[in-house]
């Protein structure tokens, strides 16, 4: 099964840039985001999760109801997309149920931080996407992590799908810089190897990001976003469509 997933939330990653950029900004350019990732996905007729923050969820009720209504399924991102404690699995739960009308099954961290899985588990949640079992420098050191998934604490964990040999990262940024001629073969090869593809974007992507002054980007960040990121996901989606691969959101999936 090919899983893609996306992180919906408040867009403040420019602050990690030093760039300011207001809360009505940072909605605007993920709503955007999500409503061009939702075109897509309704044109190739597959599902997906969406991991919201419940600030995004709460500021984004429109978006919240057309991807419901569309059959995607909706997971806790956390409450606040920079900030965390341990009570957040559990109110962010509880926030985006209420918002949705959905059971909330899934849960992944901001920037796919450490979080302890007992406390995961006793927050209700089934299974938890927060491990990129990669080394990106910087960020997080996870080679000596399983690469496919496992249950640990009594839940599933899925982490995000490197490659076989060398545990290339398959995540946003390759889909970004990579040709993607490339990028789609070492995806296939992965899902040969594992049985499936569990791969993750941003709706900020979606939208342009060169504008340096404004966001602060360098250029591996802003590379192929806004409408070429559109035609290379239409492109990706629909090459795999053709050659018959399914798709299916990541609850459906730990129910197989």
């Amino acid at each position: 099964m090919i899983l893609l997933s996306f992180d919906i939330e408040e867009f403040d990653m420019p602050l990690e840039y030093g760039k300011e950029i207001s809360f009505q900004d940072q909605m605007e350019i993920s709503i955007r985001g999500t409503n061009h990732i939702l075109d897509i996905l309704e044109k190739h007729e597959v599902k997906a999760t969406f991991f919201s923050t419940v600030i995004f969820a709460q500021n984004a009720p429109d978006v919240i109801k057309r991807l419901i209504k569309s059959g995607h399924e909706l997971a806790s991102h956390g409450y606040f997309h920079s900030a965390f404690e341990p009570a957040h699995l559990a109110t962010s739960r509880k926030a985006l149920q209420e918002i949705s009308s959905q059971e909330i099954s899934g849960f992944r961290m901001p920037r796919m931080k450490p979080v302890d899985e007992n406390e995961v588990r006793k927050a209700g949640y089934l299974y938890n996407s927060s491990i990129n079992p990669t080394w990106l420098p910087g960020r997080y050191n996870n080679l000596g992590r399983p690469r496919t998934r496992f249950k640990e604490a009594g839940i599933w964990q899925i982490p995000a799908s490197v490659s076989p040999v060398l545990r290339f990262p398959l995540f946003w940024l390759s889909f970004h810089n990579l040709p993607l001629r490339i990028y789609t073969w070492l995806a296939k090869r992965t899902y040969k190897k594992d049985g499936y593809l569990n791969i993750y974007f941003h709706p900020w992507e979606f939208t342009d990001l060169k504008d340096k002054n404004r966001f602060g980007f360098p250029g591996y960040v802003s590379k192929n976003s806004g409408i070429k990121m559109i035609e290379r996901m239409d492109l990706f989606i629909g090459d795999l469509k053709r050659k018959n691969y399914t798709f299916s959101t990541l609850s459906d999936f730990i129910q197989n």
